[in-house]
């Protein structure tokens, strides 16, 4: 692929696209999302995305477990972030799909879910799984695939029309390639820098990718996006991604293989304090993540929590792994839940592959996943939503 003509061959998606995504209501006027046009009220949510205008192509690279064939990034999803890089999540409980395959089967994408079943794959859970997180959580949220913008609809049309345009970009967007164009090939031995690594994700779409790493270790990517009209026309103008931010290091960044053999660790040892604490020291958040996406993180009492202010957490090397603590005082595991507060004796909590474990292992539970207003208590033995934790320092 050409990395530096990303609209001539997002042009010839939608072009492609153009007879087999649904019929929808006509728009007189093209107006490109995020713009101060957009904003009008005279222009309809139909026709063009908002609040959230500002999509992220969003990719994993998976080796523990490995996911998706070994010369490819994976898709996370297609977020409508708001213009100013805040966010709504779960937006139409209502079209909260289950069973997508069917429907996106119904729909005529039969090769669309081969093609998804190998490149749209979650490491903590099963595909459809995934795909029903990320429709429910993001694309409910794009206001243009609404069923009341279709001149014909049926029920889970929209759903159909998402994922085709998610992947039908996700083609267009070759991270693998253009890490190895510019010689960052995946690697048990070496080590890159995040400069290395952007410079040669710039050249993609002609704007700055977002990177993301747990202990060092290379593992999401984000592309920013316009859209011109509704989604449906597929027409994207690449972009500066606004409100979030690469949290890789300058150095020593890891660009691990799928082979299985590199060194991404997966337990960690009595004897090495380095291996217990991975990346958890000093000061940062706790984030989420459930059905192998983002999802929230802690707040200061320790429950889950998908809507406000994340608590900052203060981590303290002890013995084999460290302590935490809050605002609300340490932290610890108490009658089986993750608790924050005065009088709790703090936990000897380890790292393993860049998440929090207790007793070696790092799923955590929860009997709901927290939504709206809704905090979750977390829980370490087994219950209804299991849910991970990784550290990003602040």
């Amino acid at each position: 692929m050409a990395f530096g003509v990303i609209s001539i061959a997002l042009a010839a998606v939608s072009a492609a696209n153009a007879l087999t995504l649904a019929p929808r209501a006509t728009c007189s006027t093209i107006v490109q999302s995020c713009s101060s046009a957009a904003s009008s009220s005279s222009i309809s949510s139909c026709c063009v995305n908002k609040p959230g205008g500002q999509f992220l192509q969003t990719q994993f690279w998976d080796t523990d477990p490995v996911t998706g064939p070994s010369n490819s990034w994976t898709i996370h999803g297609l977020w409508p972030d708001n213009c100013d890089g805040t966010y709504s999540e779960n937006c139409d409980s209502s079209r909260a799909y289950t069973g997508l395959t069917t429907i996106l089967q119904n729909n005529g994408k039969s090769a669309l879910v081969t093609y998804m079943q190998n490149y749209w794959q979650s490491n903590s859970g099963t595909p459809e799984s995934f795909w029903e997180h990320e429709w429910s959580t993001h694309g409910t949220c794009v206001t243009t695939l609404d069923p009341d913008c279709y001149t014909t609809y049926t029920k889970g049309k929209e759903a159909a029309d998402f994922f085709q345009i998610t992947v039908d970009l996700f083609k267009t967007l070759d991270t693998y390639s253009a890490l190895s164009a510019a010689g960052i090939t995946p690697s048990s031995t070496k080590t890159y820098t995040s400069a290395q690594i952007q410079a040669a994700l710039l050249k993609v779409t002609g704007k700055p990718a977002i990177i993301s790493c747990s202990s060092s270790e290379l593992y999401q990517v984000y592309y920013g996006f316009f859209a011109n009209g509704p989604l449906s026309n597929a027409a994207f103008v690449a972009s500066t991604i606004v409100g979030q931010s690469s949290n890789c290091p300058s150095t020593g960044v890891k660009y691990l293989p799928k082979s299985g053999t590199g060194t991404s660790p997966t337990s960690t040892t009595s004897t090495s304090t380095k291996t217990a604490t991975g990346s958890f020291s000093g000061t940062g958040y706790l984030n989420a993540y459930y059905s192998g996406s983002a999802d929230g993180c802690l707040i200061t009492a320790g429950t889950w929590y998908t809507t406000g202010t994340c608590a900052t957490y203060t981590a303290t090397a002890s013995g084999s792994g460290f302590t935490l603590s809050s605002s609300k005082g340490s932290c610890g595991v108490v009658s089986g839940a993750f608790t924050c507060a005065s009088g709790v004796s703090a936990t000897v909590f380890t790292a393993v592959g860049g998440k929090l474990a207790y007793g070696g292992a790092t799923t955590f539970y929860a009997s709901v996943v927290p939504t709206g207003s809704t905090q979750a208590t977390v829980y370490t033995a087994s219950n209804t939503y299991s849910v991970t934790f990784q550290w990003q320092a602040v």
